[in-house]
């Protein structure tokens, strides 16, 4: 199974957000470098990733737009 890039943030909100709408619409997510940004503490220059298959993208990514999330930055 490959995993695709969906989401990167330094927005600590955003991450639950989206996966919040993903998981309503019964597509998995995994969620990466959550350790890294542990390990800096609460300065917030790492970001986090959100991945999804790379059948779900595109709907995910329309599902995101959808609720006002901006996936460009």
């Amino acid at each position: 199974m490959s995993m695709e890039e969906l989401l990167r943030t330094t927005d600590i909100t955003l991450i639950p957000l989206a996966k919040t709408i993903l998981d309503a619409e019964d597509i998995p997510s995994f969620e990466l470098d959550v350790n890294m940004s542990i390990l800096e503490g609460s300065i917030g220059i790492l970001p986090r990733r959100l991945m999804v298959r790379t059948a779900d993208l595109t709907r995910a990514r329309r599902l995101l737009e959808l609720a006002g999330v901006n996936l460009a930055g």
